[in-house]
């Protein structure tokens, strides 16, 4: 079993008189983080899955004294997909202001429905997580140095959601499930989300255009519908942790465009299922975007896990010059381009963006010096 970053800092935070929730897309390893945890705890646990609709329905509007019964002598209280309950916020703000000796440690798998429930009710009694597909390190911590590179292009291809990591010859058949419908189950349950057929449209679209930018009007063009639909069905996807977005980079240069924005998909895996391509590397066309959106997204899970605060962006300008990432670092630059081919490595960086910022340093990531960048 590979351990996860946040397990170590999970457990140092456990009965400090306040709820653990760790959020992140379905199946990428939320419960079986919070089982790993338990293993070490000699404490008398509830389970509680609010897939289940019982569940759902008794945590509603639940009193403290009907709390006081449910939860009983356990010392832990474990609450699985919490999004899918109304009023969960207030359902876990009487647990912890009511019973103090009690850990919550809750999961959820779609922002849009939880950060609203929990934010306001639970200020000031929460730490939040965000797990992500398996990362560098995490594989280099449980694999070495050696699994790590060879596993590195069946993670171009096929991701790095456990299960596809711990059941390789099977990536494809569980893949296809994942990227079917149960990755969106929550997106799709939403009433705003009423063409299901249009989703998967879109999400085709974007996964043609990964690591490009893109236009929502070009895009509503390609799927049938509007600019609004398109931008509102992408913020879902965000909020599902499917895709996240880059905005261009722009401060003082006249020439930088203003309104650029690139989408990334979390996992490659979940990209290329949705394509239903898993061909290999020797016979791809797209070998270099799935390289850039492997690096950020593997950077993004580095900068979290590590508490670096960054903010993230592409640059490009009205004159083609462009870089395809940079991290803002309490006012410093890390600029990053992604090579997958070596020899193309000897990339000279924009001189305009050097001179007019404070750039700390430049990187050419490759095949060759990549696992420095990530771990």
């Amino acid at each position: 079993m590979i351990e996860r970053q946040l397990q170590r800092k999970i457990e140092s935070r456990m009965f400090a008189g306040k709820a653990i929730i760790v959020i992140g897309a379905r199946q990428v390893g939320k419960s079986t983080l919070f089982r790993m945890i338990l293993e070490k705890q000699d404490c008398k646990t509830l389970h509680l899955n609010c897939d289940e609709p019982e569940v759902r329905d008794m945590l509603t509007n639940i009193n403290t004294s009907e709390l006081r019964l449910l939860i009983a002598d356990n010392k832990i209280v474990v609450i699985d997909e919490a999004q899918r309950v109304e009023n969960i916020g207030m359902t876990l703000k009487l647990i912890t202001d009511n019973f103090p000796t009690v850990q919550l440690l809750v999961t959820g798998s779609s922002s849009f429905e939880l950060q609203d429930k929990l934010n306001e009710p639970l200020t000031g009694r929460k730490f939040e997580y965000h797990l992500y597909p398996i990362s560098t390190a995490e594989l280099f911590n449980s694999q070495g140095l050696l699994g790590v590179r060879q596993t590195l292009e069946q993670r171009l291809i096929y991701g790095s959601y456990p299960d596809i990591i711990n059941h390789a010859d099977d990536a494809k058949e569980l893949l296809a499930n994942l990227a079917g419908s149960y990755l969106y189950k929550d997106l799709l349950s939403l009433e705003s989300v009423r063409r299901p057929v249009l989703l998967g449209k879109l999400l085709t679209a974007l996964a043609l255009q990964v690591c490009s930018e893109v236009s929502y009007n070009e895009l509503a063009q390609t799927v049938g519908t509007d600019n609004k639909t398109v931008e509102k069905y992408i913020d879902l996807l965000e909020k599902c942790y499917i895709v996240f977005r880059l905005n261009g980079f722009n401060r003082n240069l006249r020439t930088e465009l203003k309104k650029g924005k690139k989408i990334y998909f979390y996992d490659n895996g979940i990209r290329n299922a949705i394509l239903q391509n898993f061909a290999p590397l020797s016979l791809r066309q797209d070998t270099g975007a799935l390289w850039e959106n492997f690096i950020i997204s593997e950077r993004i899970k580095t900068n979290q896990y590590s508490g670096r605060y960054a903010n993230s962006y592409f640059w490009r300008t009205t004159q083609q010059q462009e870089i395809d990432y940079i991290e803002e670092c309490d006012g410093q630059f890390t600029v990053f381009e992604m090579k997958w081919n070596p020899r193309r490595a000897n990339t000279q960086f924009p001189s305009s963006f050097l001179n007019a910022y404070d750039v700390k340093e430049t990187a050419v990531i490759t095949p060759d010096n990549w696992i420095d960048w990530v771990m």
